[in-house]
């Protein structure tokens, strides 16, 4: 009998691990699944504040709000990078804001067959009227924190970011290569 039980032990180590070996990720312990989670539901509640009011989508908003940041131009490239979007989402955002005319497209000073966006007069009013209640809801949120943890929360966002060569300022943006 044992020699039937140490045949039946070496036949299960041979087997490939499957779907019941035992190993389990716990996923709400798993950083990029909480990391995920967290920015959805937070997208989420910001997206309220600008769709309702002003039916701007989550794509739309991070155009808007790219050229909000900028006194300059720029491409539509610079936005998905900085926003880490895909550039079909932005591209779809876009057209959507030069139809609502928030932003226009302005001729590329490098390279006269390209454009660049900016906001338009329209845009910028827009954009100004959002920041306020973009703030108060972020203070919402982060309210749950003291302002040392608020403050230390952003100094480990930037070294994770840092850690993962994501773009953090607006000069860093700036500086990289066909931006």
């Amino acid at each position: 009998m044992p020699r039937a039980f140490s045949k039946k032990a070496s036949n299960r180590s041979r087997k490939e691990p499957g779907p019941h070996t035992g190993l389990r990720l716990n996923l709400f312990g798993f950083v990029p699944f909480r990391l995920n989670r967290l920015a959805a539901e937070v997208s989420s509640a910001l997206s309220s504040e600008y769709h309702q009011r002003y039916r701007l989508d989550i794509p739309e908003w991070r155009v808007l709000a790219t050229l909000g940041l900028r006194n300059e131009a720029c491409s539509a490239q610079y936005i998905a990078h900085c926003t880490r979007t895909h550039k079909s989402t932005i591209s779809r955002a876009v057209t959507a804001l030069l139809v609502r005319h928030l932003v226009e497209r302005v001729e590329n000073k490098n390279d006269r067959r390209e454009f660049d966006l900016r906001l338009t007069r329209k845009g910028r009013t827009l954009y100004e009227k959002l920041i306020p209640r973009l703030q108060r809801k972020e203070q919402e949120i982060m309210a749950c924190l003291t302002r040392r943890e608020r403050r230390d929360f952003g100094h480990m966002l930037g070294k994770i970011e840092t850690s993962l060569k994501l773009v953090q300022t607006i000069e860093e943006a700036g500086a990289a290569d066909g931006y």
